[in-house]
């Protein structure tokens, strides 16, 4: 990582207080976006529920307790604060489907890499092709990209497409870095978290949001590729911090947090601390920039961006209550 020697010295010379990590991370954490909360949340986890049995992905205890610890439908109502019910409900579904996801290919990755490949490739090929599933995850994925075409342009439900197959590609990284072949240092870590962020393909969402689609000089301008790019990683980078108790209970690897802890042997909160100083400033830079292209931008533009914005605040508030990450919240600071 680029921290410095003297750096990881001077935070802990400075002193972390004897307070809990969640508490380290709201005193140190930079977040000036405003905090919102769609009003049809409550709409929008009912059809959760309804969505997960329809594809009999909550069939297996473990998953349904998963989904009740995590909350999709919240995390949906906080990273899309003005959206439609209709649309929330799609970006709830999402959420709720990555987490199974995730968590199953996590699951089979860490015994082997190469028993994921007929998971992520029943993903691609429905997202790609559009192949017929064989699984409830292949069925549930197609039921979701149909969801996506009627309610996205053409355009924007390949852009969604492509995102959520990058995602699955990964998932592989992650399974191979895992395996511990390779040492896993603080660049490799930020590369696979940043494939893996599953922030992305919500984007298109946003956009599908707005009054108008964007124009391509706005869609693909160098400014707009660098804010998707910094509010990806912000808004996962920000859970990594509360996780980071589990995912070190559970042997993970692929944690902003964690990362800083290995590369510079430190206690668990100054390694927090180290994370969130970086996620700080790349929550600046995504101001700065912002603050450039901002009078380029239509008002279709400016709310795609303000949709970004919503991620990295959402994910915040979120993660601080979530009962996923009870364990960081219950873990002391020292």
């Amino acid at each position: 990582m680029s921290t410095t020697h003297e750096e990881v010295t001077r935070v802990t010379q400075d002193g972390i207080p004897a307070a809990g990590l969640a508490e380290l991370i709201d005193a140190h954490l930079y977040m000036p976006f405003p905090c919102r909360r769609n009003p049809h949340a409550a709409e929008a986890e009912a059809a959760v529920e309804t969505w997960l049995r329809a594809w009999r992905l909550t069939d297996d205890p473990a998953v349904a307790a998963m989904i009740s610890r995590t909350r999709p439908a919240e995390l949906a109502a906080r990273v899309g604060p003005a959206m439609d019910s209709g649309l929330l409900q799609i970006v709830a579904h999402q959420i709720a489907y990555q987490f199974v996801f995730d968590d199953r290919a996590e699951d089979v990755g860490r015994r082997s890499p190469g028993r994921l490949l007929p998971l992520l490739t029943e993903s691609v090929a429905v997202l790609r092709d559009g192949q017929p599933p064989a699984t409830p995850l292949g069925a549930a994925l197609a039921d979701l990209h149909r969801q996506v075409r009627d309610r996205c342009t053409p355009a924007q439900a390949a852009r969604w497409a492509w995102n959520s197959r990058e995602y699955v590609h990964g998932l592989l990284y992650e399974a191979v870095a895992q395996a511990g072949t390779v040492p896993v240092g603080g660049g490799l870590c930020r590369s696979i978290r940043s494939l893996i962020a599953g922030v992305e393909p919500f984007y298109p969402l946003s956009e599908a949001a707005q009054p108008c689609e964007l124009a391509p000089e706005e869609l693909h301008h160098p400014l707009m590729r660098r804010l998707s790019r910094l509010s990806a990683d912000a808004a996962v980078w920000i859970p990594d911090l509360y996780s980071a108790v589990k995912e070190q209970r559970e042997g993970g690897l692929i944690n902003l947090a964690l990362a800083y802890r290995r590369t510079h042997r430190c206690s668990l909160p100054v390694a927090v601390v180290l994370a969130v100083r970086h996620i700080n400033g790349t929550i600046r830079e995504f101001e700065e920039r912002y603050r450039e292209l901002r009078p380029e931008l239509s008002p279709s533009g400016v709310g795609y961006v303000e949709g970004m914005a919503d991620w990295i605040r959402g994910c915040y508030s979120w993660s601080r209550t979530v009962p996923r990450y009870a364990d960081t919240r219950a873990a002391p600071g020292l």
